[in-house]
């Protein structure tokens, strides 16, 4: 423990808490504070409050009581037992309260109780289930007038920790290493300073963010935080879990957030645009939209996966200046998803004769309908000789990298093929693709280039397109397994 508290201190961590019901030995206060690098909060939780402690209780209220004699800076006292522990010395008190089951709705009654038992700061982790409860928690944070920390754990809670010192929080928690998570949702002190440059965000940052779910898989985050700090731009992008059934909820409450712009995916992208107010072409010929702007009181929606579709294909394809690339020429798209949909629509409008094959037939046809192509059975999708072969389903992610979704003796080297998965870049599909002599397009060229058009309608800046390119691969790794 001391090895990593000065580990962390060199990072820059300005503040480190102790969990002493981690140490599995007798401890020593005086040892282990004694030339301490940084100012301390101890901390010794009961397994009924999530910790690891299992002594007794008289033995963890003589360790909290000998902290004090010794000078912390900060105790953390749950807010049943701050009563029996008076102040003492410069030591400033924590008082806590967590629930691991749900965010209570009477939380500011909760925060009053808490303030009473002689608090210097208060700290209120919860369970969130809804969108709402991050609302909820922050609201109370910005509205308290003594110092407070309130936390919404789980995956759905990561914005209360993101957003925890635009709202006035004195300061937030993370762990030592993205392995060794202390509490449901927590990030590692790395993700916090690396990725989302945390010490950086004020009052007036702007946010923006990913909406989805599940979440934890999006590189999104990396990316466009790793531009806005190429251009030392005064925003944050943060992740947004939000189930299909709380979308309304999130929209409504994105404005007290202080959310300016979203980039909206599964499963939300049809589902939000009974929201949007005013919709680009791409949104309406789509029947979807990617990313969703906040101006002037009006929801606006975009979709930049059509035109990152296209210029990828164009940026492969020798074609003459004034040439029309994709007249005449056949695509076969394999899917009827969401991406299925925004490049089928950008490669008619580029005069292309399109053929969707997905495993259900009805759902090509249906999409074939929708944007005037055609439709084959998923078995009969290598029958078409297509100019252009899009993979648009997940077949070939992470973690199963054995597979294609179109067999290798199908593939004609004339054909340009093109697949969106992007974790491994170079998935199996694209493997036999080279080998077979065909132009290839990947799915971290199409993925930059849809983020770079979303940043660019974020901020009204080119995005730095390098940048993004590297992060994306460096997270991905050189095996394609992030």
């Amino acid at each position: 423990m001391m090895a990593e508290h000065r580990h962390l201190v060199e990072q820059g961590a300005q503040l480190v808490e102790l969990r002493i019901d981690y140490i599995r030995r007798d401890i020593s206060l005086k040892r282990l504070l004694a030339d301490r690098p940084s100012p301390v909060i101890i901390t010794c939780r009961r397994e009924a409050d999530g910790g690891k402690w299992t002594g007794s209780e008289e033995a963890r209220m003589m360790l909290l009581r000998s902290a004090i004699a010794e000078g912390v800076e900060y105790v953390d006292l749950e807010h049943d037992i701050a009563g029996d522990i008076p102040r003492y010395g410069k030591t400033k008190r924590i008082i806590s309260m967590h629930d691991f089951d749900s965010t209570p709705l009477d939380l500011p009654r909760i925060h009053a109780r808490l303030a009473a038992l002689d608090a210097d700061i208060v700290k209120i982790a919860t369970m969130a289930q809804t969108p709402a409860d991050n609302v909820r928690m922050l609201r109370l944070v910005r509205d308290s007038e003594i110092p407070t920390i309130g936390i919404c754990m789980g995956e759905m809670g990561i914005p209360t920790r993101l957003l925890a010192g635009r709202f006035g929080s004195p300061f937030t928690y993370a762990t030592f290493h993205h392995e060794r998570t202390l509490a449901p949702g927590q990030l590692s002190y790395r993700q916090m300073t690396d990725v989302y440059n945390y010490d950086a965000i004020t009052r007036k940052t702007e946010v923006y963010g990913v909406v989805a779910d599940p979440i934890g898989h999006s590189l999104s985050p990396i990316v466009h935080n790793a531009a806005f700090r190429r251009l030392a731009s005064d925003r944050v992008y943060i992740p947004f879990r939000i189930p299909r059934e709380q979308l309304e909820d999130f929209m409504l409450n994105c404005e007290e957030l202080g959310v300016r712009g979203l980039s909206i995916t599964i499963p939300h992208k049809e589902n939000v645009l009974r929201y949007i107010g005013r919709a680009d072409e791409a949104v309406q010929g789509i029947g979807a939209a990617n990313t969703v702007l906040f101006e002037n009181g009006q929801v606006v929606g975009h979709n930049t996966d059509a035109q990152a579709a296209i210029e990828s294909l164009v940026a492969v394809l020798p074609s003459e200046p004034g040439e029309l690339p994709f007249h005449f020429k056949t695509a076969l798209i394999l899917g009827a998803g969401g991406v299925a949909r925004a490049v089928g629509y950008a490669l008619r409008r580029a005069g292309a004769d399109v053929v969707f094959a997905a495993r259900e037939l009805s759902k090509a046809e249906e999409l074939a309908g929708r944007l005037e192509g055609r439709a084959v059975a998923w078995h009969a999708r290598g029958t078409v000789k297509a100019s252009v072969l899009v993979n648009a389903t997940p077949v070939g992610m992470h973690p199963n990298v054995d597979e294609t979704p179109f067999e290798r003796r199908h593939l004609r080297p004339a054909t340009i093929v093109f697949d969106t998965v992007y974790n491994p870049e170079q998935t199996l599909f694209i493997k036999q693709a080279r080998q077979v002599g065909c132009a290839v397009v990947t799915g971290v060229d199409m993925f930059v280039r849809q983020a770079a058009l979303q940043f660019q309608l974020f901020t009204g800046t080119e995005a730095p397109v390098d940048v993004m390119r590297d992060e994306v691969r460096r997270a991905i790794g050189p095996y394609g397994r992030g």
